[in-house]
Order: structure tokens, then C-alpha cells, then sequence
């Protein structure tokens, strides 16, 4: 089996490499943003040619939610163009598509965990552009599989972790806003539930019936408070830690008030355990 990675130097793309040693089965080829433009059809042509993926993972996208929206052509290009030319070579070469989405495709007005059948209503440029570059997906190519997933981190890249863990060191003081739920998504235990889905023994590979849209993050709720007073107390870092209201920290796009992910579905249908994002934060924290 050939799985070909785009984005291969992000956050997700380290962790699926960081793990694929545990999977000598597969033959991996991971591509960073040099090596597959996904925004240049002819190129990604190029690239499936040589390589003959049975599989492609799309850990690309531009995720800079509030820059998005100043510059929405620039989040389009990555998020929709670059994710329609993914699908249309996939249907072209017979390869499964396997894209990541994101929790911002909704409004945040729900009080109960969304599942794959409630309906996006995105409020930023940066959501918008994910749900747009699902649809083209849906309306492009059968095989596909779409991961919607919640607040990543990880001990990859920069994160809100990582992050926090920085300005811990740089200040005494630190605000984090507490009215916004969700759930932290360790980025080791998305890429394991990624390999999992695509190499379930138990179910056909090309079953029909298995495509479409899933949700995974770790299990659990929060708001950023309780993410930033968790690293903290598993590091043993004191600091002030002030929780204050989204009012207080107003950002150029709007985050969902509430984004938690009911994950039946995905657990149900490949047999997924799921760890708590506690028990995630503290095996990643040992990583660092």
C-alpha cells in the first residue's frame, strides 16, 4: 500500500511520520509543500504519476484562522482550489482521498457534541474555506474519507501547548479566555486513527458504505482555561492564571462558543478507542 502525505512538514504530517515506523505494511511518501503544490493541478499530476499512491492524505491547509480574513484568496487557494485539485488526480489515478477538515465548519451554537449529520454554519473565512473545500471533495470523488477534528496540538510545530508553555516562561501572569468548548486533539492519536481507518482489516477497503464524513478528537470537554491550567499543573509551573471571557480578548474571526464532537461514528465503524485528551496531554508532555 502507498500513502502519499501532503503537507508533510505540518503538525499532522510530523506525527504521521513520527508513527509510520510502526507501519512497515505501508509505503509512505511524505511531501512538504516543495515537493506537491497542491494548488497546481499539474504538478500534483506529476507527483501521483511518479508515485502511484493507493492512498492520499491531505494534512495541507492553511490554518491561520484569523489571518484568513484579511487575506480570503490566499485561504482559498490552499483550502478549496488546492484541495479540488487533490480530488480531481485521486479520481483521475483511482486513489482514496483522505482529507482533514476542522470544528470551525460550525457556528458553535449547539450545547450538545456535534455529530457528521448536524449542518455547518461557518462564521470566518477560514471555516468557510474548509466547508467549501469539503464540498468539492463530495461532489468530485466517491473514495473519500473527510476528518473534521478540534483544537490540535502536539509536541510538533507551533500550537497552543507549545504555546503556553512558552509564555510561561516569559510572564507571571497569563490570561486564557474560558467561555469557548471544545476538545483538545492530540496529533500522535489523529494520525494512528488516520493509518487505522485506511488499513482496517475488518472491512473492505473500497466498501462504499465507509466514505464520507467522521469526526475525531480526543474524548472529553474544556474550555482554553482548563487546557492552559492542565499543562501547567502536569509540568508543575506556577503561574497567575486568569480566566477572562472571548469579550476580553476579541480576535479578527470568530471561534465557535462551543465545538465539542460527538465521535460515535468513528469509533463505531473502525473500532476506535479514543484517550481521554488528559491522558494525550500527559504522554505528549513526556515527548517534549
Amino acid at each position: 500500500m502507498v500513502v502519499l502525505v501532503a503537507g508533510a512538514n505540518g503538525q499532522l504530517g510530523q506525527a504521521i511520520q513520527f508513527v509510520s515506523g510502526n507501519y512497515p505494511q505501508i509505503d509512505f511518501v511524505f511531501c512538504s509543500s516543495n515537493d506537491l503544490d497542491i494548488t497546481n493541478k499539474e504538478n500534483c499530476q506529476k507527483v501521483f504519476t511518479k508515485y502511484k499512491p493507493n492512498f492520499c492524505i491531505n494534512a495541507a491547509a492553511y490554518t491561520a484562522v484569523d489571518k484568513a480574513e484579511s487575506e480570503p484568496e490566499k485561504a482559498n487557494l490552499i483550502n478549496v482550489v488546492g484541495v479540488k485539485n487533490l480530488a480531481e488526480v485521486c479520481k483521475e489515478t483511482k486513489a482514496t482521498l483522505l482529507h482533514i477538515s476542522t470544528d470551525f465548519v460550525f457556528d458553535g451554537s449547539n450545547t450538545t457534541p456535534y455529530s457528521e449529520k448536524d449542518i455547518p454554519n461557518p462564521t470566518g473565512v477560514y471555516g468557510q474555506s474548509k466547508l467549501d473545500g469539503e464540498k468539492e471533495i463530495e461532489e468530485i470523488l466517491e473514495q473519500h474519507f473527510i476528518i473534521r477534528t478540534s483544537w490540535v496540538y502536539s509536541q510538533f510545530a507551533n500550537n497552543f501547548m507549545k504555546t503556553m508553555l512558552r509564555l510561561a516562561t516569559e510572564r507571571e501572569t497569563l490570561s486564557v479566555v474560558n467561555d469557548q468548548m471544545g476538545t483538545p486533539t492530540n496529533a500522535i492519536d489523529l494520525a494512528e486513527a488516520i493509518i487505522t481507518i485506511l488499513t482496517n482489516s475488518n472491512i473492505p477497503q473500497f466498501n462504499n458504505n465507509l466514505f464520507g464524513i467522521y469526526n475525531f478528537s480526543n474524548e472529553g470537554q474544556c474550555s482554553w482555561y482548563d487546557f492552559a491550567k492542565k499543562i501547567f499543573e502536569l509540568n508543575t509551573i506556577s503561574i497567575n492564571l486568569i480566566p477572562i471571557p472571548s469579550t476580553s480578548f476579541p480576535t479578527p474571526a470568530k471561534r465557535p462558543s462551543f465545538s465539542v464532537l460527538d465521535k460515535t461514528k468513528i469509533k463505531t465503524t473502525f473500532n476506535l478507542k479514543i484517550n481521554k485528551w488528559e491522558d494525550s496531554l500527559l504522554a505528549t508532555l513526556k515527548n517534549i
